[in-house]
């Protein structure tokens, strides 16, 4: 089983916590009134009978082994779920010089594992959707350890190709996602068709974050001498020195992330930035972090 989380990540996970603008509780995403162990869905854990467990509950097959009485928990489905929406277009594929076998979706894949993780030990129910013209990929909401694995297992093959997923495509989009999910989209944000979407989402009353994914080039341009830039989706290329472009193009990207920012913040999605040489944990530090949880860029 692939493992998307460094250690030092995930050591520094159990500190975070899933709270939303919607939370109602003091724990992650205020699910917890509605989320409880019981006579479930989905098992969770054995645990010693206590007087007033119900005696439907006792695993009488374990009993008939060890000659003690033990009880089956299973977790109560939550009414409301957090869904990690992946950008599988071609450009997230694209990756740095310096570290060319790790791109935007490497990073996107650990990051949606690390969400996973939050979710999980919270008890709250997840789901995964990977995007593009290709195809949709779709991991419909549930919780706990096989949950966990099954994202794992869906995320390893994925590979970035084509453009965001058209219009015709985005069925399940609305199908799936419940009036009071969570939505997280992870995205360069260089496809209208994406920010479309998560406006489109914010406008139907569902709570939408998004995580921009940015190479060290894009935040440094550290170019020097000629180079043929080329856009993996389009094909079209650029040739040019790169010390001569680096003002301009920092300029000019700068001028496009301010006006994606300010149209998020127009319709009240919160946002952070990913750059790839960053803790996968930043963005969400960021978002969900005790004292940082307003710092969006």
């Amino acid at each position: 089983m692939a493992d998307f989380i460094p250690p030092d990540v995930r050591s520094r996970l159990k500190s975070l916590r899933l709270i939303t603008r919607r939370a109602v509780g003091s724990h992650g995403l205020g699910l917890h009134h509605s989320h409880s162990r019981g006579a479930g869905l989905e098992f969770a854990q054995y645990r010693a009978y206590e007087p007033g467990d119900e005696l439907r509950q006792i695993d009488w097959k374990l009993y008939a082994r060890s000659d003690k009485f033990f009880v089956r928990e299973a977790e109560r489905e939550s009414p409301v779920a957090v869904w990690i929406m992946m950008d599988a277009s071609a450009s997230m594929g694209q990756a740095d010089a310096i570290r060319s076998d790790y791109s935007r979706l490497d990073a996107a894949k650990g990051i949606a594992a690390s969400i996973a993780e939050l979710a999980m030990q919270q008890g709250d129910r997840f789901g995964w959707m990977a995007l593009s013209d290709a195809g949709l990929r779709l991991l419909p909401p549930a919780t706990g350890l096989r949950q966990r694995d099954r994202l794992l297992l869906d995320m390893l093959p994925l590979r970035a190709e084509g453009g965001f997923a058209a219009e015709a495509q985005l069925g399940p989009v609305w199908e799936r996602i419940g009036a009071h999910d969570l939505v997280i989209l992870l995205s360069d944000c260089f496809e209208p068709g994406a920010i479309e979407l998560v406006e489109k989402l914010s406008a139907a009353g569902r709570e939408v974050l998004v995580i921009e994914m940015l190479t060290v080039g894009e935040r440094d341009f550290p170019f020097d001498g000629g180079y043929r830039f080329r856009d993996p989706e389009t094909g079209e290329e650029l040739l040019g020195d790169g010390a001569a472009l680096r003002a301009e193009f920092l300029r000019r990207f700068g001028e496009a992330r301010a006006e994606l920012h300010a149209r998020l913040d127009a319709v009240g999605i919160r946002r952070a930035t990913h750059v790839l040489d960053e803790p996968i944990d930043m963005p969400l530090r960021r978002l969900f972090g005790a004292h940082d949880a307003a710092e969006y860029s």
